[in-house]
């Protein structure tokens, strides 16, 4: 029995490590600094009367369009090609920074600066209006104060980051990703009418159908050839009017991906498919200053073709093409390629000493000693730091301007500015997010204290469960050790995966200690437990380095869809009609029993329905369910989702009132079994179709390991820890915010809800999880629970809760100059932020630990 003491400083160990986590992210993840105010030209400036080859833009960026999507060999893009042949497009790989996530590029390509990291929280937040650029400067911001008037059609991102800058504006959600079709459609309908007007002077487009593709099929499905040679015919209708129509004679067309993706078709880390965009500048006056080059190009290395340029280069070459200041806080560098259209020498001068003289007031503010004390040097790269050697080179730029003739140019002055502008970029780019290391080390104390506050509990546990204990604490050690690696990071499921193998094993060798009746109890079950852990880690391959190789989706399920339909059959099927018998006991009636069928036919039926919108390839060569899909399609999925929720909802009250868990173990245990089913109808109807059959193989699991023998707390608290984290990543998850899965997140919501899409796309990402936090209860022994020894669950479970938020803070502020902190230790950081309060705090810790506490199993 725990004493009231012990509750509370578990609470307060949770309290905690929550707090640690928020004031370490205010120092990990500060909003960039930027300088206030909009560029303007200088006072008696020559470059506001200079000419500009465009006076008009169309911005079309078709979402997740990787560079080898337009100039590769399989690509749909054949007039887009054809233009680059004739001079008429200027193709570039453009480099998206991570994260490879829209917010944060669309501020990249319009302000010319680089995000701060936590835009990639704010991407998912539709309803965010703290990361708006109304109040920064961006190309979009100079062309309204030339008074030209925008329009934009698409991602409704545009509307968040600029609200009240559009004549004109038609915004789509980026979310509902099972949408190849009319999110697109909604775009295209603008266009035509668009360019019969001449009142506007930038249009955006921002196509999302590709990018659903993506994340549906990858890279290669099967609408991806179709979606391509959509988006080649939107180009081909635009250029036509640009040469036909009189006031788009000036107009430069830019053709853009916000981010690319990788094989499995996601986005968000650093692979090469992610960051590396197609990006071409297409007008009828390129052929008569450009002459053309080979498309398509039938070899590239890691997505690279044509020259490479930086997306946040775009803002600045705008402000060339179109004749206005470059961005405030721009860190991009004019395209050169493209100053090639000025054919006196003079032009491009200025218009790059107008780019490095924007660039020096941010690298002035950044480092101001050594702009101040910087002097005049031959060899500037020998001044000890990157800071000194910008400023020396700032201060050669000067000199020479200063002694320079008006309309004269030294051999050496363009090279100067373009080293000078290179070293800007590399060096403020590294310097774009200045770390709170004073918030850092406040967060790592707290979560130490957090961990202080569980160790007078959970040490004592650790020696009373002898050998349990010291498995125990190894894996809490390993971890820690594991967190400082990126590599180990990144395949973080071969550890889990590992671990529980092992510990799977070594329950069975215990085994033999009891005796067993039957074929499938005892060490046997154990046994057959382990041999399924080698099914279910199979059946998806995750991490980073191997996620495109084949397992038993690709190899068996997917070509053999009657297989998947059948395990998908069951595993609506064996909670339904457990749920049934359960049902006519509770009300005394057979004919009650129907309810949870009732109910279980509307999940499956929504499965179903989903399914043939979602992924109609896994139900082709299945024609026994087309009756009953088109029977579905009469009715909207939301509403079939909400019957389903609404029905669900039912019998888990029911289960409540009848089971009465608060009246004794007994009562407690049965509740357990009849929730249980609830929760896997619930979680497979939360999951995509591929991945429900896990369910069916998780109950097996729990049932052999019910059928093995008693298990000590010791026993039953290293299994839930275990299965928990093993079963996010069987399930698809790791920890690169590019595997985020959103296709359920919109079940049963009408509008974008912050807090409903937030509550389904967590249980969506950590519905394996949320299973074996019910699953594990069922293990525990009738004097465990009475004797309120499953305390040492909820204490276990804290304590790895504490060590994982520590090893992980400490690992990022150790490593906070390593080459992959932006795209490996900092997403590992915000899934732990989304373990320790989604499914610890929450979960674990309220929802099992209020069930437990209440059920009056603490007498």
């Amino acid at each position: 029995m725990f004493r009231q003491s012990e509750k509370y400083a578990i609470a307060t160990a949770n309290a905690f490590v929550i707090a640690a986590l928020v004031i370490f992210a205010q120092g990990f993840f500060p909003h960039k600094a930027s300088l206030p105010g909009f560029a303007q030209w200088p006072v008696g400036s020559s470059a506001s009367s200079r000419a500009a080859p465009f006076d008009r833009v169309i911005f079309m960026v078709v979402d997740a369009l990787r560079s080898d999507f337009v100039f590769g060999n399989s690509s749909g893009f054949q007039f887009t090609q054809s233009l680059i042949r004739n001079g008429a497009a200027i193709p570039f790989t453009g480099h998206a920074s991570p994260p490879t996530i829209t917010m944060p590029r669309v501020k990249a390509i319009t302000t010319g600066s680089v995000p701060s990291f936590v835009d990639l929280v704010l991407n998912f937040a539709e309803s965010d209006t703290t990361s708006t650029l109304k109040d920064q400067d961006s190309w979009l911001a100079q062309i309204r104060a030339k008074g030209g008037k925008l329009v934009m059609y698409g991602d409704d991102t545009w509307l968040r980051l600029f609200p009240g800058f559009f004549e004109r504006s038609d915004g789509t959600t980026s979310f509902f990703v099972s949408d190849f079709t009319e999110v697109d459609n909604n775009v295209t309908r603008h266009i035509d009418p668009e360019l019969d007007k001449d009142d506007w002077s930038a249009m955006t487009l921002h196509f999302l159908g590709l990018d659903h593709i993506g994340h549906k099929t990858g890279p290669k499905g099967p609408n991806m050839p179709e979606k391509q040679s959509e988006m080649d015919g939107i180009i081909k209708d635009i250029y036509t009017a640009m040469e036909r129509k009189s006031h788009l004679q000036s107009c430069v067309l830019v053709l853009l991906g916000d981010h690319g993706m990788n094989e499995g078709g996601n986005h968000g880390a650093s692979s090469a498919g992610e960051v590396s965009t197609a990006l071409t500048f297409i007008s009828p006056k390129f052929k008569t200053a450009f002459e053309g080059q080979t498309s398509p190009i039938m070899d590239a290395v890691d997505y690279r073709f044509y020259d490479t340029v930086q997306q946040s280069d775009i803002a600045p070459t705008l402000a060339a093409l179109l004749g206005f200041p470059v961005p405030q806080n721009n860190l991009g560098i004019i395209i050169p390629r493209l100053l090639e259209l000025w054919t006196v020498q003079t032009d491009k001068y200025e218009l790059l000493y107008e780019n490095a003289e924007q660039i020096h007031h941010i690298a002035e503010a950044t480092f101001p000693i050594d702009f101040k004390q910087g002097t005049l040097s031959d060899d500037c790269f020998n001044k000890g730091s990157d800071s000194a050697a910008l400023a020396c080179l700032w201060h050669r730029i000067s000199a020479t301007r200063s002694t320079s003739q008006p309309g004269s140019l030294s051999p050496n002055s363009i090279v100067d500015l373009k080293t000078f502008l290179y070293k800007a970029q590399d060096v403020l780019s590294g310097t774009a997010s200045n770390y709170g290391l004073t918030n850092m080390h406040i967060g790592i104390a707290l979560g130490a204290v957090g961990l202080f506050c569980c160790l007078p509990t959970f040490v004592p546990g650790v020696f009373q469960a002898g050998m349990d204990g010291l498995f125990l604490t190894f894996v809490l050690i390993t971890y820690i050790l594991t967190m400082f690696a990126s590599s180990y990071v990144e395949e973080e499921h071969q550890f889990w995966y590992w671990i529980l193998g092992g510990w799977l094993m070594l329950l069975y060798v215990k085994g033999s200690r009891f005796s067993s009746n039957g074929t499938f109890s005892g060490r046997s079950a154990t046994f057959l437990a382990f041999a399924l852990l080698g099914v279910i880690r199979r059946w998806r391959q995750t991490g980073q380095k191997y996620a495109g190789d084949p397992d038993l989706i690709t190899e068996l399920v997917k070509p053999n869809s009657w297989l998947l339909w059948i395990l998908v059959t069951l595993t609506y099927g064996i909670p339904s009609s457990n749920l049934t018998v359960r049902a006519a006991k509770w009300m005394g009636s057979r004919r009650m029993g129907f309810l949870p069928v009732m109910v279980t036919v509307s999940a499956f039926l929504f499965k179903l329905a989903f399914t043939a919108a979602d992924a109609p390839e896994l139900l082709q060569s299945f024609s026994i369910f087309n009756p009953m899909v088109d029977f579905v399609a009469k009715y909207a999925l939301l509403k079939l989702a909400q019957v389903v929720f609404l029905g669900l909802t039912h019998l888990g009250a029911c289960s409540i009132y009848y089971e009465a868990p608060w009246q004794s173990v007994e009562h407690f245990k049965s509740f357990l079994g009849a929730f249980q089913d609830i929760v896997t109808i619930f979680m497979a109807t939360q999951s995509r179709t591929v991945f429900v059959p896990l369910f069916l193989f998780f109950n097996f699991q729990l049932a052999l390991l019910r059928k093995a023998r008693a298990y000590t707390i010791g026993e039953v608290t290293i299994l839930a820890l275990l299965l928990q984290y093993a079963s996010f990543f069987t399930l698809g998850g790791t920890n690169s915010i590019a595997t985020v899965d959103l296709s359920n997140a919109y079940n049963g919501i009408s509008g974008y809800n912050v807090v409903a899409v937030g509550i389904l796309t967590f249980i969506s990402n950590w519905s394996g999880p949320i299973w074996w936090s019910f699953g594990v209860l069922q293990l525990l022994s009738d004097a465990d629970l009475r004797k309120g020894r499953w305390f040492f669950l909820l204490t276990s479970l804290t304590t790895f809760a504490c060590v994982h938020t520590l090893a992980v803070m400490v690992a990022c502020t150790m490593l906070r100059e390593h080459l992959f902190i932006w795209t490996v230790f900092s997403p590992k950081y915000l899934y732990t932020a989304a373990w320790v309060v989604g499914q610890h705090t929450i979960v674990n810790s309220i929802v099992i630990g209020g069930l437990l506490w209440q059920s009056g199993t603490r007498l």
